[in-house]
């Protein structure tokens, strides 16, 4: 489906999450280049990287506007719950639906000043997606990451599927599935009292916030995420997007040009997940091995929290696409972002999730062949053996070279443009 105007104008809603803001900018430069108007509302803070692509800015007043990325300006404190549901419920009470009024307010008051033909949101800003409801304006939502709702109409996607577990599986995934919806009924009352304020009627579930969007892109790969073949109802995957950002670091190796020992790139979360120590004990773990380490602190971590082995170079960032030309493995929390480039570089990894979507990515890494799961309790002598297999058993690379090819491939031909330009036709109304 087509439409005749040649140039639309999008309003792309994120917030500052880490591994959210990224693949949304992607497709802001994407929209750009094939010449369309695009505004972002974001956090202040992500001012730098949508200017820099040559997207217009407007910051989240009412809503939470992060002016940096510091761990202490973070209102998500999901590390410090006692178990990722908690932290889950933290989350949104803290940011998705404990402010779904303030970013319902702001939105409409933007869209107000100027409409858009299409608004593309962060699946889990509530307040968005209502404030759209109430305009009865075109949206689409873009998770960038497996889904993690509980849904009863998406794709189904996991290392195993539904039929194929074991009758022990599948009590255990369906315990789940109830303990997670849950968390985000509970969460429900506040976005109905939104909704009140916004002459809404109530909702029976928070889920059923998204039935008005007219389509979910996932913004990851299919083949990753073990999805079948073909869109499903309002689902369709658009593959990774994963441009560098603006506020990384230029690259330019720290070691001689002759130096051949493997490059372990380490990149764990941009935001403050309580980290510091499982990255002390990866540079421990690496520092008796024949490579050469470079550890990307994000800005949530201080260089003075960490102690470098020789082998270790530490930065406060580094633009991730360049350097994984040249790294030969991984090692990385699991969020999507990192995921997506080691994997579309062909290059095994070693997941040590904290949480979030982490733990389900890493059991589709290793489900894939492409690499090692580790808690994030482990110690520095099991790291050190998982990160031994990482660099010496072929079995690995060979997953992550067939991964790497289909993600690769995904991404060469996604048709997120195209997807988005759709929307915009009254034949989705």
């Amino acid at each position: 489906m087509t439409c005749a105007t040649p140039s639309r104008k999008f309003l792309i809603a994120t917030w500052e999450g880490g591994g959210s803001v990224g693949p949304k900018l992607t497709v802001a430069r994407k929209l750009l280049d094939a010449g369309h108007q695009v505004r972002v509302m974001s956090d202040e803070c992500n001012r730098l990287e949508s200017e820099a692509i040559g997207a217009r800015f407007i910051p989240w007043t009412r809503a939470p506007s992060r002016t940096d990325r510091n761990r202490e300006s973070d209102p998500i404190l999901d590390w410090a719950q006692a178990n990722p549901l908690e932290g889950f419920a933290q989350a949104l009470d803290a940011v998705f639906t404990g402010r779904a009024l303030d970013y319902a307010l702001d939105l409409i008051e933007e869209l107000k000043r100027e409409p858009a033909d299409l608004v593309i949101s962060s699946e889990l800003l509530f307040g968005v997606m209502a404030a759209c409801e109430t305009l009865d304006q075109p949206m689409v939502l873009m998770p960038c990451n497996s889904l993690m709702f509980p849904l009863t109409d998406a794709p189904p996607a996991g290392p195993l599927r539904f039929e194929d577990m074991t009758p022990d599986q599948q009590a255990q995934a369906g315990a789940m599935f109830a303990a997670a919806s849950a968390v985000f009924d509970g969460a429900l009352p506040a976005l109905n009292d939104a909704r009140a304020q916004l002459a809404l009627p109530p909702l029976e579930t928070l889920m059923a916030q998204l039935k008005p969007a007219r389509k979910v892109l996932i913004g990851i790969s299919r083949f990753f995420d073990f999805a079948p073949a073909g869109d499903h109802a309002r689902y369709a995957y658009v593959g990774p997007q994963i441009d560098d950002l603006a506020w990384t670091e230029e690259w330019q190796s720290p070691w001689p040009a002759d130096d051949a020992r493997p490059l372990a790139l380490v990149g764990f979360s941009t935001t403050f997940q309580n980290h510091v120590a499982i990255m002390q004990r990866v540079i421990d773990a690496l520092a008796t091995l024949p490579v050469r380490a470079l550890v990307t602190l994000g800005p949530a971590i201080e260089p003075e929290e960490l102690t470098p082995a020789a082998n270790t170079v530490l930065v406060r960032s580094a633009p991730h696409n360049a350097v994984l030309k040249e790294a030969n493995l991984v090692i990385t929390h699991g969020g999507h972002g990192t995921l997506a480039r080691a994997m579309a570089h062909k290059l095994p990894v070693l997941v040590i999730p904290h949480g979030r979507d982490q733990d389900g990515n890493a059991a589709r890494i290793v489900a894939h062949g492409a690499g090692l799961m580790l808690p994030p309790q482990a110690e520095t002598h099991e790291i050190h053996d998982a990160l031994e297999r990482v660099l010496y058993d072929r079995s690995l690379h060979r997953g992550a070279q067939q991964l790497g090819t289909e993600v690769e491939r995904e991404m060469r031909e996604s048709r997120v443009v195209e997807e988005l330009e759709a929307l915009c036709c009254p034949a989705y109304a």
